[in-house]
């Protein structure tokens, strides 16, 4: 077995044995999606209801003020600022006199101030009440107009991408989604394991364990044994962690009613419509249906397939430039000074994917994205939208070559550099000096 096998099999099943890889393995979508619901717990039980006493001096808001769940309104007699309190109401909303030719403000009393989304639903109610009232003095009646309204919306689009003469059903929800999705995991990727190898060749090169490896084995293959062990480490994670997700989404099956099943399946069979048998589906069902139909309009295939490569290319491209620094710092302090120029690409990289997954065509998210400094996330942003439709041929191919040659080129560059500065005690390393070794002739 090669000596490069030797440090892989060795970085790999140090870390993949770990306690802390097993805790982090199998607990973390777990706890991703217990944030998830318990926030969203948290927010349903910590919201109170509001209780607003209002004083009319129109005469047209009782019984028009509609409550809901956050604001109840009353209309009690004798109220006022000094006693609403005492009278067990939280707030004290004064609706003086409307002339419908200005703009008009009101005020709320209360104790506490009340929240921003409270504010804003009592000025939208103030507003369907005034509304109503003018339209009923100019003979229009509101169930009339809501009826038209409702019924009017009639309009669906469906957007098909033309493809070597055949049209094919697209997902801009879908391609969005995938493109935050995954240019969000590439982007920790890069950050969390890159700093992870530059963690474990300074704590090599600190503990002089460097001095006694590196008399039987040469620097460069210490380095590229320790990048691809790391690596081996995070792409098993993260296809464990995509197995644990199916695993699960396929036992929330179990808990979905039968009828519901039975009624997704029939719409399956007939194209989402059901003739004459529209009332008979659910809400449920429906919502099942549409997911499954949107989740099938993307190419799972290359999308997962340009995953695994930009997630290994990008990883590569970066870890090594990480390497490089972790050799000729001995503390965290120094190598942070050394680590900005190589991590502000990276966040650069997602601010302009964010951007890349509403505009997806632009020159900054084509160039961006072939770019080895920024394509792992860039085009993750955009390849989910459709090739060759969105991204032709020729921007994915030079992409994939543009990354292939930056990760030889910064492995070979860390290589020298790593070469030299291993065994460097003692002494501040600058970008400048780092650049000499680089490219000093052997």
């Amino acid at each position: 077995m090669s000596k490069i096998s030797l440090i892989i099999q060795r970085e790999y099943l140090s870390r993949v044995r770990s306690r802390s890889f097993i805790l982090t393995t199998f607990l973390t979508p777990l706890l991703f999606v217990g944030l998830i619901f318990g926030a969203a717990y948290l927010s349903y039980k910590g919201k109170t209801q509001i209780k607003v006493a209002v004083v009319d001096q129109n005469g047209f808001f009782k019984d028009r003020l509609k409550s809901d769940d956050d604001l109840q309104f009353f209309f009690p007699e004798n109220v006022d600022t000094s006693n609403y309190l005492s009278k067990g109401y939280s707030a004290l909303l004064t609706l003086t006199k409307i002339d419908s030719s200005k703009q008009q403000t009101f005020y709320v009393r209360s104790q506490k101030a009340i929240g921003i989304d409270a504010s804003q639903s009592i000025e939208n109610k103030i507003d369907d009440v005034v509304e109503d009232n003018m339209l009923q003095q100019s003979g229009i009646m509101r169930s009339k107009l809501d009826s038209i309204h409702t019924n009017s919306h009639i309009a669906k689009i469906v957007s098909l991408e033309e493809n070597e003469g055949a049209a094919k059903e697209s997902n801009q929800l879908l391609a969005s989604v995938v493109g935050y999705v995954c240019g969000t995991l590439i982007y920790l990727v890069l950050l969390i394991y890159g700093m992870m190898v530059l963690r474990g060749v300074m704590e090599e090169k600190t503990n002089r364990i460097a001095e006694v490896v590196v008399s039987s084995v040469k620097p460069f293959e210490l380095m590229m044994g320790k990048i691809v062990g790391i690596g081996a480490v995070g792409l098993t994670q993260f296809s464990m962690w995509i197995i644990l997700i199916i695993v699960l989404l396929t036992g929330a099956q179990a808990f979905i009613p039968h009828d519901t099943m039975q009624q997704v399946q029939a719409l399956q069979q007939h194209n989402g419509m059901m003739q004459g048998n529209a009332a008979q589906v659910s809400a449920n069902a429906q919502f099942i249906f549409n997911a499954q139909h949107t989740l099938n309009t993307a190419n799972w295939t290359l999308i997962i397939a340009c995953f695994i490569f930009y997630f290994l290319g990008g990883y590569l491209f970066y870890a090594a430039l990480f390497a490089a620094v972790g050799c000729v710092t001995e503390d965290v302090q120094s190598s942070q000074s050394l680590t900005l120029p190589i991590t502000m690409p990276v966040i650069f990289s997602f601010i302009i994917g964010t951007n890349a997954v509403q505009v997806p065509d632009s020159s900054l998210a084509i160039w961006a994205s072939i770019i080895p400094f920024s394509s792992p996330i860039v085009m993750m942003s955009r390849i989910a939208y459709g090739v060759p439709g969105t991204v032709p041929y020729w921007q994915l191919i030079t992409s994939i070559v543009a990354l292939i040659t930056g990760f030889l080129f910064t492995t070979w560059l860390a290589g020298k550099i790593y070469r030299t500065g291993i065994l460097m005690y003692g002494k501040k390393t600058s970008w400048k000096e780092m650049w000499k070794w680089a490219f000093r002739r052997s």
